[in-house]
């Protein structure tokens, strides 16, 4: 075995393992803690560390969806923070705390780290909790939730030419299907695309509501190797925003997206595998052109956002995914995506690479 190509950073960093849970349309039975436990316990196992072995702990999570402030103080019950614990929390998408994470072991202060993120959307209306995030003086007050402010971007694609309603629909065909081989999505197969939400968007077009968890164990170098027989190197990582007013973006692109992945070195050579966060169907002709991915990319093997799309831990999926695709060697150079905030507003790219064979 070499190792990957080159590093651009300090330490080399790999994902060595990743574990979900299944994602339900509603987990009433169970706490935030009792959802946690279980895939932390089973990320944990994959590598054989203990818990107070691992050096840095980072959660994402959204009190607004826990509906009470200082939620994922509670979760931390599932890790377990006796003996105490270095631990840190992002009121984002776990893929940010995967970034947080990967920041802490470059600077040589954690050698491991254990990150997870969770969401149960299943309690409330999630498309009316999604307005939280719009400018307070101009969007907030007219409400527009999530999958109208989708619609109005997939309508600026309709009307750019770049895309249509039958195009998006075989996006969403194409995700479902490949679900059908991945035992933890809520939606699998084939699924009808249904009634208009918001026109241009069907049913078919709009992810899941439901609720789930994802975790990722990170460790660096040689110790990597010990840990995993093929770790999925984090050859490059960055994360990009544009501006939060929707009129002032061209919502049929994502600069962001596109300045992120030259940054994370997405452009030095051809990737296999591109696990993108792409919520609603239109939003992957947004990505994919953003990144350049020709036909010959596996886009979202394991279905995608549209097959199951738990707040806050879906980004963190997306790398997860694609890491594993990675050690059982169906991947050699994959991309993850992970986006947050209305329309793509906030993006991150993470490259990851196997050892050469």
């Amino acid at each position: 075995m070499t190792g990957p190509r080159t590093s651009r950073y300090a330490r080399d960093v790999a994902v060595v393992a990743f574990a979900q849970s299944d994602h339900l349309r509603r987990t009433d039975e169970l706490s935030e803690v009792e959802m946690v436990m279980p895939v932390l316990h089973q990320v944990l196992a994959a590598t054989g560390l203990k818990a107070g072995e691992i050096g840095f702990t980072c959660s994402g999570s959204s009190d607004y969806l826990a509906g009470r402030a200082f939620s994922f103080t509670m979760a931390l019950d599932g890790v377990g923070a006796w003996p105490p614990i270095s631990e840190s929390h992002v009121e984002m998408d776990g893929a940010w705390a995967l970034y947080e994470a990967w920041v802490k072991i470059q600077t040589g202060e954690a050698d491991t780290a254990l990150v997870y993120s969770y969401g149960k959307s299943s309690p409330g209306s999630v498309r009316d909790v999604l307005t939280r995030q719009l400018d307070p003086y101009y969007l907030a007050p007219l409400w527009p939730d999530s999958v109208a402010l989708a619609a109005l971007q997939a309508q600026a694609l309709v009307d750019a030419g770049e895309t249509d309603e039958p195009a998006l629909a075989a996006i969403a065909a194409r995700s479902r299907a490949d679900a059908a081989a991945n035992p933890h999505a809520q939606l699998r197969g084939a699924v009808p695309q249904g009634d208009y939400q918001v026109r241009p968007l069907r049913t078919g077009d709009c992810p899941p509501v439901g609720d789930g968890v994802a975790a990722v164990i990170l460790a660096a170098g040689d110790l990597a190797r010990q840990l995993c027989e093929r770790p999925a190197w984090i050859t490059g990582i960055d994360h990009r925003i544009e501006a939060h007013g929707l009129g002032l973006r061209d919502l049929t692109d994502s600069p962001s997206t596109r300045t992120a992945a030259q940054h994370a070195g997405l452009f030095d050579a051809p990737v296999d595998t591109a696990e993108l966060h792409a919520p609603f169907s239109s939003q992957e002709v947004v990505l994919r052109k953003a990144l350049g991915l020709g036909d010959t990319v596996a886009v979202n093997p394991s279905g995608g956002a549209l097959a199951a799309n738990p707040m806050m831990a879906a980004g963190l999926i997306r790398i997860g995914e694609a890491a594993a695709r990675i050690h059982r060697g169906a991947s050699d150079r994959a991309v993850a995506h992970a986006t947050s905030g209305p329309c793509l507003q906030q993006n991150l790219v993470a490259v990851l690479e196997g050892d050469t064979r």
